[in-house]
């Protein structure tokens, strides 16, 4: 797929020109789901909190409604965790009336059951607060100076709340996916594969007015007509039916973004999204680091929690380029 197609947002804070490898191995990458409730130990759905390791969020809830004898929609999770890492995230399965089995019997390499219990609720996506991430970055190159001077302006003033990379699938192709769809240069009948490719673009265009306001120097600011969220931060549209309910600057600066995905805009509203609005700025909470060196190489690692739907490679890119080994799938 040709990297073109994703483009090329600007950073908030200045050039590092440091790099590193990210996820030489996927205890390099660690994530742990903040959930929105805890179980109360009785209901009719089973929750299972589940460490898994390059296994994909979906294979696993496969195989739990596989051994639960249940349709995959009777499994439920907060969100997709990433597979090239371990993570650890509940899910919940509807078995109302019969005796659970014991999920710990799937254990394996790539999955450990680390507590089976049950709760009144289904869990459902977006049903969690955020993440924690413990993120290991090797062979890191460059100036320690400037990136502790990166790290520094990251943990006192947050980074550009862009989605990251993976939203839009390898070399931005969920982008071009959705643009032909909504085209209509085909049809798509599966509705995960369809809301991934509206997601990528309606992704884009609020990543894009982000990048539009750090170009205008407005990187940390707010402008006139602004619409602020619960924490004070200025928000950008994602983008669907109904007005934009900014004002004055704000609005001029996010209908121009607008008219320049034309197209896309309105496919997207006669897709019958609604109009949203997602935080410009992302604060990575408590943020900590620590160099370690070996003969071999440097190595740099991250802490850091991150509200629901936020992205760890949008933290990184401000500090400095990473790189990924190729894996066999």
């Amino acid at each position: 797929m040709n990297e073109s197609l994703l483009p090329d947002w600007p950073n908030a804070y200045p050039e590092t020109q440091a790099r590193a490898v990210l996820k030489a191995d996927n205890a390099d990458f660690r994530v742990d789901e903040m959930p929105l409730d805890q179980p109360c130990g009785d209901g009719e759905h089973v929750w299972l909190h589940i460490e898994k390791n390059g296994a994909n969020t979906a294979w696993i809830a496969k195989k739990l409604a596989e051994l639960a004898g249940v349709k995959e929609m009777d499994v439920g999770y907060a969100g997709m965790k990433d597979r090239n890492a371990i993570t650890r995230q509940w899910f919940s399965i509807y078995l109302p009336r019969v005796e659970a089995p014991d999920f710990a019997q799937l254990n394996d390499d790539e999955m450990t059951v680390l507590v089976q219990t049950r709760h009144s609720k289904k869990l459902r996506r977006g049903d969690l607060l955020g993440n924690r991430f413990e993120i290991r970055l090797t062979s890191v190159q460059g100036d320690r100076d400037a990136i502790e001077r990166n790290l520094q302006l990251v943990r006192e003033h947050g980074v550009p709340n862009y989605f990251g990379e993976q939203r839009f699938g390898h070399g931005g192709g969920n982008i071009e996916s959705g643009r032909a769809m909504l085209a209509g240069e085909f049809k798509v009948k599966n509705r995960n594969k369809k809301s991934i490719y509206l997601s990528a673009v309606r992704s884009l265009i609020f990543n894009d007015v982000v990048a539009e306001r750090i170009r205008r120097g407005l990187w940390g600011q707010s402008i006139s007509g602004d619409i602020m969220d619960d924490s004070e931060t200025p928000t950008a549209p994602l983008w669907g039916r109904g007005r934009l309910a900014s004002t004055e600057d704000a609005l001029a600066l996010e209908t121009q973004i607008a008219e320049s995905h034309a197209a896309l805009c309105d496919g997207l509203e006669h897709a019958g999204l609604k109009q949203e609005r997602r935080a410009v700025a992302a604060l990575a909470a408590n943020l900590s680091w620590e160099w370690q060196e070996t003969p071999e190489q440097t190595a740099l690692s991250l802490s850091f929690s991150l509200p629901a739907g936020y992205y760890a490679t949008s933290v990184i890119r401000e500090i400095l380029h990473t790189e990924e080994k190729e894996r066999s799938e």
